[in-house]
């Protein structure tokens, strides 16, 4: 696989884009500018999708899975930055290589990710009947996590201040579209089709017994020292100082970590130091009214 660091975006002046909608979903204007290469995708019977909502703890899984992988082999997950081990499938940032063309080039079995709500996932993955890992964390955490990524993240569009942040998060007017639409649709999809469905909360809650039910999903058997390596070396600690998963070998044309790291906290009730008690009310009220007729429940979020 070629290795691609995008030296092309050293020195490029990104515009943040604006949203457009692609079948009642906004995303930003450089994914729904290409839809129709990342419709046409063409998974293979042994792919593996990471399926999350922004801010979730992708990167997260990312890391433990390549970790799996390579048997806990800290020095094979460090011979890239891990968007390049592990492809963002509707990536298309201007002057650099599509996430598709990154993932056609890769051997089998290949491993990507995505953001796309269940409705969205291109035909093949389904036809192939692939595995999919997914993670929520609950809408609290997640709005606050969205804010700060969208105040660094160039490529995404202008997220205004808090407040008003808060009120877009909300409505589902922020890229990918609303987190609830997003939870419930891949909580539905969990018996259809090979998804393990995880929580964040319960990621930081025991993180050895969700790795081990990562491994066992992805047909892996780990010696109790390879399980212990991946616990270590998947910590927010660790990774927030490896440059190859904390995103600091990204452009800071792209991606401004003076203004807020990429892995800033990845704290549980954080929303508690963002909230107002007016909107911790707005918000439980919201949610009540969303999620009263799922079967999915989040914990730490009312």
């Amino acid at each position: 696989m070629e290795l691609d660091y995008h030296p092309e975006l050293q020195g490029l002046t990104l515009r943040r884009p604006q949203l457009k909608l692609l079948q009642d979903v906004p995303f930003p204007a450089w994914l729904a500018d290409n839809w129709e290469t990342v419709k046409n995708f063409q998974a293979k019977p042994d792919d593996l999708l990471i399926a999350t909502y922004p801010k979730s703890g992708t990167t997260w899984i990312q890391e433990i899975v390549d970790l799996i992988n390579q048997n806990g082999d800290v020095k094979m997950c460090k011979r890239a930055p891990v968007y390049e081990r592990i492809p963002f499938l509707e990536r298309f940032i201007e002057k650099s290589t599509p996430g598709v063309e990154l993932i056609e080039k890769m051997a089998s079995p290949r491993v990507m990710k995505t953001h796309l709500p269940i409705q969205l996932v291109p035909k093949s993955f389904w036809e192939q009947d692939c595995k999919t890992i997914v993670i929520a964390r609950n809408g609290k955490d997640n709005l606050v996590s969205n804010f700060h990524f969208h105040r660094m993240d160039i490529v995404m569009p202008e997220p205004g201040n808090w407040p008003e942040f808060f009120q877009k998060f909300l409505h589902g007017q922020v890229s990918w579209g609303s987190w609830y639409d997003h939870v419930k649709g891949w909580w539905e999809a969990k018996d259809k089709h090979r998804i393990l469905f995880l929580f964040y909360e319960d990621m930081k809650e025991n993180p050895r017994r969700e790795i081990l039910k990562v491994a066992k999903f992805m047909e892996k058997v780990l010696e109790e020292d390879v399980i212990e390596k991946i616990v270590h070396h998947s910590s927010f600690e660790v990774m927030r100082d490896n440059p190859m998963a904390n995103y600091t070998t990204f452009p800071m044309d792209a991606m401004n970590h003076n203004i807020s790291r990429f892995m800033r906290k990845g704290e549980v009730g954080d929303w508690k130091n963002h909230f107002t008690v007016s909107q911790n009310e707005d918000f439980d009220e919201h949610y009540e009214r969303q999620m009263v007729h799922s079967s999915l429940k989040f914990r730490n979020v009312l």
